[in-house]
């Protein structure tokens, strides 16, 4: 009997995870990515393994969501995970205030959390504010962004996925019925153009996924939402730094290799593949960014970058929309077989997003396969290019 044949569409986080989940359930995985792997928003995140702390109070279901994956992500892959754990930390009396509702957001949503003092907090981070008023540890952490996507991709790789890189999809296959068979394709490298076909196919493309359902007549209610980010040439922390209050632009300061990021804006916008920088969110990163951490004013600017967000919703961007994730079954949503979506979520959860999805695949095919990737540890990000 033949092994079921999957196109995954995307090779951010979300994308290589699913091609590891499919490949582990005994599926032939063929993945399509129109740049390197992570080149899309994977590639541009500031890298925060999340502890659900930031959701804790107006998002719980994505907090939950973050704690656990940030639990199993630890496990099967540590090298390429800073453990380094997180503060949010208190620097006005409104920030003071909001203290009591995020630590009961925290219990409710299994997030632990512990207060220690200010005296305490500035002995681990001898770079914060010297005025702050509090101080809570939380179970953050950091992740390199290109080495976690190579990691599941090295994973998938290794149990027989094949990867098509600088391929881009430029229309779907469809039958008689308006079904979604394969897809066309044109390498760039090369130059040509071809058909690939197969018994599914799975649109992991984030920021991207309204123009591959488009092509099958199809649709998904997503807002793409942009974030800058400012990346300075000093590390001058080793925690992930948060405020300690509702989130916010540059309410994060994060370690990355030698430098500190700071993050991140959100707004709108009309164009997914063109979205300039604007100066004053730049200079909006400084000022945030230094009330945390006042020395970040004597770092020079290293980059500014941006990652557009899919966040589920009609229209609209903000900080009120959920960061949960959604898989759609477009013959549900549209009465569109064989195309499944991916939407939503955060790199933290991609595992989770990646299983529910391979779910859905499955029971679309009549297989009764169970997931097994929390229990399986990755590959070395290395052994994508052996």
């Amino acid at each position: 009997m033949s092994k079921p044949h999957a196109i995954v569409i995307g090779a951010g986080f979300t994308g290589t995870a699913i091609a590891h989940d499919l490949a582990l359930r005994g599926f032939d995985v063929t993945v399509v990515e129109r740049g390197p792997i992570a080149s899309g928003t994977s590639g541009r995140t500031h890298g925060l393994l999340h502890s659900g702390g930031r959701y804790a109070v107006k998002d719980q279901e994505s907090a939950i969501e973050c704690i656990e994956e940030n639990v199993i992500l630890r496990k099967i892959v540590p090298e390429v995970i800073e453990p380094n754990g997180g503060l949010f930390v208190a620097i006005t009396e409104d920030d003071l205030a909001y203290k009591e509702t995020f630590i009961k957001g925290c219990e409710d949503c299994g997030i632990p959390v512990d207060e220690i003092t200010p005296q305490e907090a500035l002995r681990l981070e001898p770079n914060l504010n010297p005025k702050l008023l509090a101080a809570l540890i939380v179970p953050d952490g950091t992740f390199d962004p290109l080495r976690l996507a190579l990691s599941f991709a090295a994973t998938a790789k290794k149990n027989g996925a094949v990867f098509h890189l600088f391929t881009e999809v430029v229309d779907m296959l469809l039958d008689g019925q308006g079904n979604v068979t394969g897809v066309k394709v044109w390498d760039r490298t090369n130059n040509t153009r071809y058909d690939i076909h197969s018994d599914i196919v799975v649109n992991a493309t984030g920021a991207w996924v309204g123009q591959i359902t488009k092509m099958a007549h199809a649709h998904v209610p997503i807002s793409p939402t942009p974030g800058i980010m400012v990346a300075y040439d000093r590390r001058l922390v080793n925690r992930a730094i948060n405020r300690l209050n509702r989130p916010s632009d540059g309410d994060i300061v994060l370690p990355q290799r030698r430098l500190a990021v700071v993050g991140t804006t959100s707004f709108s916008i009309d164009d997914v593949d063109y979205v300039p920088i604007d100066r004053q969110q730049v200079e909006l990163m400084l000022q945030r960014g230094a009330e945390l951490i006042p020395a970040i004013r004597q770092a020079k600017e290293r980059g500014v970058y941006m990652a557009t967000r899919p966040l589920i919703g009609a229209s609209g961007p903000g900080r009120s929309i959920s960061r949960t994730f959604k898989a759609y079954d477009h013959k549900d949503l549209d009465n569109v077989d064989g195309l499944v979506t991916i939407t939503g979520g955060k790199a933290t959860t991609c595992r989770a997003m990646a299983e529910k999805t391979v779910d859905i695949v499955c029971g679309k095919l009549g297989l009764n396969i169970p997931c097994t990737t929390a229990e399986v540890p990755l590959a070395s990000y290395r052994a994508f290019y052996d």
